[in-house]
């Protein structure tokens, strides 16, 4: 909070004083009066200098992200061990960031679906992102788990459209609806292979600037948030054309 005051008002100070001024040294009280008398004269500069800040750090995340996507793009989307649906061999890759959890990553499984079926060459990558708390790292874990027993997408389907939280007693509720040796999956759930899984999902998401379930990837654009079909279709649409 801090650091976004002082650049606050060093961006309220470069729209109020000419550039030798701005350029100058100022005390600490000095910089508050100048802001604070300008304030009064004109209480819209604050909304401006708000404005101009965020767009400025949207900029700065931006091309953040676009720096990451050209480093980690292999990563993101040729993971082996992420979950990989729709046409493996697609030619646009959708990776979706979701938690068990979320109540908008289970309205949009419809959204996801509708696209998969509408465009038969996009390549679906799941990622499990259990940020809701320790229930929602179960569920990933016993849904990373069940690749073992070829059950992975019957599960996930299954979670998805759960009522309720999911918890340990629901989560291994529908592992045992769906034919999952209960036994087996929480050994399975303790592998590295899951431990990885998790964390890859995490480094990739921090260094994207995520914050929240459900997040997509459709080739250089990053869609945070509840998103409609035609959304997703347009998105796909667009990274097919820009590879051409």
């Amino acid at each position: 909070m801090t650091s976004r005051i002082l650049a606050l008002t060093a961006l309220i100070l470069s729209l109020l004083l000419p550039m030798s001024a701005a350029s100058d040294e100022l005390s600490e009280d000095r910089m508050k009066q100048l802001v604070y008398e300008a304030i009064l004269e004109n209480p819209q500069i604050i909304m401006d200098a708000v404005r101009l800040l965020e767009e400025r750090q949207q900029r700065d995340q931006n091309a953040a992200a676009a720096v990451m996507l050209d480093t980690e793009r292999d990563r993101l989307e040729q993971d082996p061990n992420a979950i990989v649906l729709g046409n493996p061999e697609g030619d646009v890759t959708v990776v979706e960031f979701f938690d068990y959890n979320c109540p908008y990553c289970r309205r949009v499984m419809p959204q996801v679906d509708a696209l998969v079926a509408q465009d038969p060459n996009v390549r679906l990558v799941y990622r499990e992102w259990p940020i809701l708390g320790e229930g929602s790292v179960f569920a990933a874990r016993a849904a990373l788990a069940a690749r073992k027993q070829d059950k992975y997408e019957e599960f996930h389907v299954a979670m998805m459209g759960m009522e309720g939280r999911a918890v340990e007693a629901s989560v291994l509720r529908i592992a045992r609806s769906v034919g999952l040796d209960i036994d087996q999956l929480r050994r399975d759930m303790d592998a590295p292979e899951v431990d990885e899984h998790i964390q890859t999902s995490m480094e990739l998401t921090r260094a994207l600037g995520f914050n929240g379930t459900p997040s997509f990837v459709i080739g250089d654009a990053l869609i945070p948030g509840f998103v409609e079909a035609d959304v997703l279709i347009q998105q796909v649409e667009a990274a097919r054309s820009a590879a051409e």
